[in-house]
């Protein structure tokens, strides 16, 4: 009996140093992959504390834990409200990752947790007009349709599907109808994810009509002019074509997780890939390449906080998109590919103003033509992606060209797409156009196309 007790007993030793050791490698050196959750965990919840006034509790258990992975779980917040900053780690205690507040700019992650330095990048805070009171998109009234076929459409759940937050169809420039989930409203301000690369190809289009950028221009980056990536033009950027190596499967531990989650320079990381195709010829869809393209239109001004002001001043004020709020990497970039913040209303006045070729208002702030050119098919994508960042294919169909077409949705539709079923369908020929936000998890199968090709066959 003595000599099992002694076993036990060393066993016990042998448990508890291990738990020590495990808990000491844990603190130094965390795994990649627990950085990563901390830091997406602390970002997404900034986000949506600060600038959607959201519970953070609850952006924590739903919106946090929406990929699924087991790690999710296990992360804790501490959110400081005073003081602009949530942090996240494992059990609140490994891989800590810290997300801060900046005005006008949203939230940043910090990989390098120099929080000092990550807030004295910040913009001039603009204090919106006050909505006027007249009909949206020149005010904020909405007056709906009374034909109930649509309003048959907007609450039937299978069509807008589940983890609906917002839908909004707008027509001939007036909002038909609404629906939001429940804690949402007109008011809140919603995550496009990668809709915003969209939106970051328009901002693209006010500095061409600048003349400040050509889609023709070439040795976009410094080092690029020494090697064959010189080659690459600002076309090939915008047509996702450019041949640059870039990982986007949203596993655990890729270049686009790495990009947004553990890099404070998002851009560089981006730009030291090497090429893989010859550009122009191969398409691949990268947030890595709309990230460099705010890069390089920043690149553009001599002072920084001409170019951070720049996307207020030129796009959002212009068309009344008062809510947006376009978010930063620690440096200073725009995250082009990821991070545009707006309400489903505003998100339809961008539809809105892609639907009048970037006109608003009789001012026209897009180069003439410049939208009509971002509509056309990059010539490398087999027909689902356009040469400006926009979608020909809704998502499901994107390896199936025609397929949205089959679908019933008119043929002449083009769509922004977001992580996590966030659409904006724009339906020129009926000059419609369809909003969808929400928590929707590829896995749930929902595909928006019905919901559209529905809305387009009441509304023709």
């Amino acid at each position: 009996m003595r000599v099992i007790g002694k076993i036990f007993k060393w066993l016990l030793w042998l448990i508890v140093v291990a738990v020590i050791g495990g808990a000491v490698w844990l603190w130094i050196a965390p795994p990649v992959l627990i950085r990563v959750a901390a830091n997406y965990t602390a970002k997404i919840v900034c986000s949506n504390v600060f600038l959607a006034g959201r519970d953070a509790g609850q952006v924590l258990a739903v919106d946090v834990q929406a990929p699924g992975h087991p790690i999710l779980k296990l992360m804790m917040l501490n959110v400081d409200k005073s003081g602009g900053t949530v942090s996240a780690g494992l059990l609140g205690i490994f891989g800590k990752g810290t997300a801060v507040l900046r005005p006008g700019l949203g939230c940043t992650d910090v990989p390098d947790g120099n929080v000092a330095a990550a807030k004295a990048i910040s913009t001039d805070i603009v204090t919106p007009p006050t909505v006027a009171d007249a009909l949206w998109p020149e005010g904020g009234r909405v007056e709906p349709s009374q034909n109930p076929e649509i309003a048959k459409i907007l609450d039937d759940a299978g069509l807008t599907g589940p983890g609906m937050r917002a839908v909004v169809v707008a027509q001939n420039g007036r909002i038909l109808g609404e629906r939001y989930g429940a804690g949402f409203s007109e008011n809140t301000p919603l995550l496009g994810w990668s809709m915003t690369k969209s939106v970051n190809a328009a901002i693209v289009g006010t500095l061409v009509k600048e003349g400040k950028l050509a889609i023709t221009d070439q040795g976009l980056f410094a080092d690029w002019k020494a090697d064959k990536r010189a080659a690459v033009t600002l076309a090939d950027m915008m047509a996702m074509s450019s041949g640059l190596e870039f990982n986007e499967d949203y596993g655990a531990v890729t270049d686009v997780t790495r990009m947004l989650y553990q890099q404070g320079n998002m851009a560089d990381f981006a730009s030291n890939k090497p090429l893989t195709g010859e550009p122009g010829k191969v398409y691949s869809y990268s947030s890595g390449t709309a990230v460099m393209l705010s890069r390089i239109w920043q690149n553009t001004f001599a002072d920084p906080k001409q170019a951070l002001a720049w996307p207020r001043q030129k796009l959002f004020q212009p068309i009344g998109m008062n809510s947006a709020v376009l978010e930063t990497d620690q440096h200073g970039t725009f995250v082009g590919s990821s991070y545009l913040y707006a309400t489903a209303r505003d998100w339809a006045r961008f539809g809105q103003f892609l639907l009048q070729d970037g006109a608003w208002n009789g001012q026209q702030i897009l180069p003439d033509g410049f939208v009509s050119w971002m509509r056309e098919p990059a010539p490398a994508s087999k027909n689902v992606y356009t040469r400006g960042q926009l979608w020909i294919e809704a998502p499901g169909n994107e390896n199936d060209p025609g397929a949205t077409a089959r679908a019933g949705v008119p043929a002449d539709t083009y769509w922004l797409e977001g992580h996590d079923g966030q659409t904006v369908a724009v339906v020129p020929s009926q000059k419609l156009v369809v909003v969808r936000l929400g928590l929707t998890p590829f896995k749930l199968g929902y595909r928006p196309q019905n919901l559209t090709a529905a809305l387009a066959k009441v509304l023709k």
